[in-house]
């Protein structure tokens, strides 16, 4: 499991805003269908660097979620669109939200629910 340390940073919030990050797309995660959006976040304040990952499904309410994790530098170089779920699920926590949680932030850990 990956250890990441919390710093107490505005970024680790489960509600933090979109406009505390610097963001730039890694992908798209075309497994089983998805259509996953991947992004690269680096908060403005902390600098640590987080996989966001964002999968809706246009055909069914209410199925927009999302997932993001802090990634050390080292291991970025690593991460593509089709192994981000799976470095997600093994760090120690992540946070995730959107329309299918009706949440807009909790902390979570383990496996993320992806698909239909």
């Amino acid at each position: 499991m990956n250890k990441i340390q919390k710093l107490g940073c505005a970024c680790e919030k489960p509600t933090s805003s979109y406009t505390e990050y610097r963001s730039s797309a890694l992908g798209i995660d075309h497994t089983n269908g998805r259509y996953g959006e991947v992004t690269i976040q680096q908060c403005k304040l902390c600098q640590r660097i987080w996989i966001h990952y964002f999968v809706e499904y246009e055909s069914f309410s209410k199925s927009g979620r999302w997932y993001k994790g802090i990634v050390s530098k080292k291991d970025r170089p690593n991460i593509t669109p089709e192994n981000a779920v799976e470095f997600l699920e093994s760090l120690e926590w992540y946070v995730y939200g959107g329309s299918f949680f009706e949440s807009t932030g909790e902390f979570g850990q383990g496996k993320l629910n992806v698909s239909l």
